[in-house]
């Protein structure tokens, strides 16, 4: 379950930053979000990426444009499905994990656009 710990600690990360979790592994076909958060009025669209050696990358060398424009419509997705509207401030977002699951380097890259 490397992946569930992965975003077992990103959780755990963003609520240490004051995020309130909304939820957890949002499906659509074709499409997933790993953790949605609450910041204040904003919710973040976060995709957790795990890599516990570089021999084929690091984290984020992982996330394809593919990736980018499934998680993009995911999100687009639970704004109308689950909220019933598209004009909510948020944000997408990848939080890497390199090395151990628990120990390695984590960092937050927020997408444009």
């Amino acid at each position: 379950m490397k992946g569930a710990d992965a975003e077992d600690r990103a959780a755990r990360y963003l609520s240490s930053l004051g995020r309130e979790v909304v939820a957890r592994n949002y499906r659509i076909p074709g499409g997933e979000i790993d953790l949605i958060t609450r910041d204040g009025d904003t919710l973040i669209f976060t995709e957790v990426r795990h890599r516990r050696q570089a021999h084929y990358g690091s984290a984020a060398e992982s996330v394809t444009p593919r990736k980018l424009a499934l998680m993009h419509r995911a999100a687009l997705t639970y704004l109308t499905r689950e909220l019933g509207r598209d004009d909510l401030p948020c944000r997408l977002e990848v939080l890497t994990i390199d090395g151990h699951v628990e120990g390695g380097q984590l960092q937050l890259i927020p997408l444009e656009g």
